[in-house]
């Protein structure tokens, strides 16, 4: 444990509250809606419990974190990821950004305490992973996270600084862990890439989860014309996270995790938009995965057209995400 997380559970003897609104599990195939409080302030969530679900029959779960001017129910209809939780039986919960923290429902990922283990919001969210531990049955090696925008930013700072509560994670149009660390620099690294170094932050994520001895798989969606969040920070996100694995693996900066694609492939949605892919191989198994979505703009590829920030004619992104982190477990 380190200094933060030891503060952090000192005063969370005397100020953390847990207020579940629902006084029972749903019934499967329902909502659960909540708010979670610790030290750092207060947050509500919701969490989708999918048709046929068990008590004692142990699921993954999927933490699911919508982007700016969203809501869980509007990034739950863009990405139609109950319906793949009802198919492919997973629990899905969603943290909802308070308008009074941030007037746009954007998560903070900019705020020196959001980037850091056992404080602000980052400390909120796991707190909700593990509510939802305590009342459900949840695998507990097979927890994940993703989000789009800010929640992909915030996804990074997650996978960086709790490695050990996440298997893997989907970064969708966001950036690496610490691209900015105030206001000004987050509008700077959207407009232009991050002013740090990925190799520099991937050392800062290998710390941020106390150096361990373990790889962080990641996968990460970005439009090659996205206008909102440079496209070159998709890139970052892929350095970044590649250096973090290097320090991983043995603990040393000796390129032991290759910083080259294993294999390059492309695709297309038919009608729809063409994409390239790029896989990074470790050890047998796909560590890092990019889909460069030709000539897309800021948004959930293959998304419900009825919500914002949806492209249908890209391929199905929670699909993409699903099949990523399934074939990873802590």
């Amino acid at each position: 444990m380190n200094r933060s997380d030891g503060v952090v559970a000192r005063i969370g003897v005397l100020l953390l509250v847990l207020v579940a609104l629902s006084g029972a599990p749903a019934h499967a195939g329902s909502w659960v809606h909540g708010t979670y409080v610790n030290a750092w302030g207060s947050r509500g969530f919701q969490l989708w419990v999918p048709t046929g679900y068990q008590p004692g029959q142990a699921l993954p779960l999927v933490v699911a974190l919508h982007g700016c001017l969203q809501n869980p129910d509007q990034f739950a209809g863009l990405s139609r990821l109950n319906q793949k939780a009802d198919a492919e039986k997973f629990l899905v919960l969603y943290p909802n950004q308070a308008t009074i923290t941030n007037g746009t429902q954007c998560w903070n990922f900019m705020i020196a305490t959001n980037q850091e283990r056992g404080l602000g919001e980052p400390s909120i969210i796991v707190g909700m992973v593990g509510w939802v531990k305590s009342h459900y049955a949840v695998d507990t090696h097979r927890v994940y996270v993703g989000g789009v925008s800010a929640g992909a930013v915030m996804t990074s700072i997650l996978l960086a600084c709790y490695s050990d509560v996440f298997a893997a994670g989907m970064v969708g149009a966001g950036a690496m862990y610490k691209a900015a660390t105030t206001a000004s620099g987050s509008v700077y690294a959207m407009v232009f890439g991050s002013i740090y170094h990925p190799d520099d932050r991937g050392r800062d994520a290998w710390e941020c989860s106390g150096r361990p001895r373990w790889q962080v798989p990641v996968l990460v969606l970005h439009g090659t014309e996205d206008t909102v969040v440079n496209p070159i920070n998709g890139e970052q996100v892929v350095r970044q996270f590649l250096q973090t694995n290097d320090y991983g693996d043995d603990g040393a900066n000796n390129d032991s995790v290759p910083y080259a694609p294993t294999r390059v492939w492309y695709g297309s949605v038919p009608g729809g938009r063409g994409y390239t892919v790029k896989d990074y191989e470790y050890a047998g198994r796909l560590l890092v995965q990019k889909y460069e979505l030709q000539g897309m703009d800021h948004a959930w590829p293959g998304g419900d057209p009825s919500y914002l920030f949806s492209d249908p004619s890209g391929p199905d992104a929670t699909s993409i995400m699903w099949d990523f982190l399934k074939q990873h477990s802590r």
